[in-house]
């Protein structure tokens, strides 16, 4: 147990996720970055770090493996293909490992549902960023409504904030959307469609959720969606549900968006900031569960 430190957090992947978990990092009080660590020889991500005095190095996961007892918690935020040969390593180095990439190698978590539950396991999916930002909802109106038999979700995030690793997993990110909605809402079919919107200036992310319903009880299930988002506000400061729910045309519709933080990425590109977000809330809860007293 640590007493009165920092938990050791180690991070893989020196891309925008990474960069941007990093200076989440500089921010906590019960997290810093030991180690930063990545594999292009030209990462700007890696030139940053060494201006804010963290250590790094280009020999990724390797870095980890010479040297284990830099960190207690690991983020991945390489790829799915990568995550795939990092976990086994990490399970076997007995880190806590946050999987940022659309894997589904560890337990699904999205913290307004289940965060506790993922504590005890050594590797935890941050599932992705329209999981994370519709799951909770389609939940919550599952919870109101009961037995939903398909849902549909669209989101729509600015193309600028689509890397090299979101173009890369598009499949993966569509795949993992709709498994976390049928896991975490019981929903029997869920669908999920990503768009990435060239427009300048570049939009918000917004997702749009249908539920074919010809009624609903939606006084209901708006008192409860307040309640939602302000618990989601905690951890996801621009977390926002745009509309009361309707029914048209036999469908109950429902919009989000999320305004990024802008500590690293600029506040368009909360797709990339909801998932880190959440990914630190996790962080911190297992240091204040495990790490420190």
């Amino acid at each position: 147990m640590l007493k009165g430190k920092k938990a050791k957090v180690g991070i893989i992947g020196t891309g925008n996720i990474g960069t941007d978990l990093l200076f989440k990092i500089q921010r906590s009080e019960l997290l810093e970055c030991s180690i930063f660590a990545g594999k292009n020889l030209n990462s700007e991500g890696i030139k940053r770090a060494k201006n804010l005095g963290i250590n790094t190095s280009f020999e990724s996961i390797n870095a980890i493996i010479a040297h284990p007892e830099l960190c207690d918690i690991v983020f991945d935020a390489t790829s799915a293909e990568a995550h795939r040969v990092h976990a086994p390593i990490l399970n076997k180095l007995g880190k806590f490992t946050i999987d940022m990439t659309p894997s589904r190698i560890g337990k699904m978590c999205v913290p307004y549902l289940n965060l506790e539950d993922c504590l005890s396991e050594a590797n935890v999916n941050m599932v992705t960023c329209g999981g994370q930002a519709t799951a909770p909802i389609i939940r919550t109106i599952e919870d109101v409504e009961g037995n939903l038999n398909y849902v549909e979700i669209v989101a729509s995030i600015s193309s600028k904030s689509a890397g090299v690793g979101t173009r890369n997993n598009i499949d993966e990110y569509t795949k993992t959307t709709s498994e976390a909605i049928k896991q975490f809402a019981g929903v029997k079919n869920a669908k999920a469609i990503i768009v990435l919107n060239p427009a300048e200036p570049p939009i918000l992310m917004h997702n749009t959720i249908f539920v074919p319903l010809k009624k609903a009880k939606l006084s209901k299930l708006w008192t409860q969606l307040i309640e939602l988002e302000k618990k989601i506000k905690k951890y996801v400061p621009g977390y926002k549900i745009t509309n009361r729910p309707v029914i048209e045309n036999n469908r109950l519709i429902i919009m989000n968006q999320v305004i990024g933080r802008g500590d690293f990425l600029p506040s368009y590109a909360g797709n990339l900031d909801i998932i880190n977000c959440a990914a630190i809330e996790v962080a911190e809860a297992y240091t204040r569960k495990y790490l420190i007293h």
